[in-house]
Formats: C-alpha cells, sequence, structure tokens
C-alpha cells in the first residue's frame, strides 16, 4: 500500500459552528470540500490545513484518519490480508476522491 497523503480527522459536534474558529480565526479560508458530516479548510497562503470530522450516520464507526493513495482496490486486499477493517471508503467520485478511505485495526 502506498499512502499518497494521511489527513488527521478532527471530531467536532458540528462542521458549520466550528469552520468560524479555524476558518475565520486561524485563516484557513479555502473549503476544499464539505459534505456536511466531513469539511476540509486549508490556508491560502501557507497550504496548512484541518479536517473536521461528525458522525456519519452511513458508516459504522468514526475514522481517526483518512488515507489517499493512487490504487484503493489493491490498499484494500491489503489491509484485509493484514488483518484491518475499514469503516467507509468512498465510491462513485473522481479517482482522487475515491482513493479517500478509513481504516482501524481490528
Amino acid at each position: 500500500m502506498r499512502a499518497n497523503r494521511i489527513i488527521a480527522n478532527l471530531h467536532v459536534a458540528d462542521v458549520d459552528t466550528a469552520k468560524g474558529f479555524y476558518a475565520g480565526y486561524l485563516g484557513l479560508r479555502t473549503e476544499e470540500f464539505n459534505m456536511g458530516w466531513v469539511a476540509r479548510y486549508t490556508s491560502p497562503e501557507t497550504g496548512a490545513n484541518i479536517q473536521l470530522v461528525t458522525r456519519d450516520a452511513t458508516s459504522s464507526a468514526d475514522s481517526a484518519v483518512s488515507v489517499l493513495t493512487d490504487d484503493v482496490d489493491s490498499a484494500y486486499a491489503e489491509a484485509q490480508e493484514l488483518g484491518f477493517t475499514w469503516s467507509r471508503a468512498l465510491e462513485g467520485r473522481s479517482p482522487a476522491r475515491a482513493s479517500r478511505a478509513r481504516g482501524r485495526p481490528r
């Protein structure tokens, strides 16, 4: 498995409420995406970013990290062989978005 990027997920009670602090006060003004339960905010000047996560009702577990990889199918197969489970994989998106999956050890 080759991870291109690993992003820590910061759990918040409400993404829109937390946005005021991270986007307004800390200057992470660029909203890369917002799916309601997960959003990423980035500083246009420095590239610093944060990913905010609430409870995803479609997943059986909350995630601690998001992992981006070029080959999500191979990464999933290897995780299974090593005894890891994924809480959710995003499907039906562009290759970059489809590569994001969240996992945890069994």
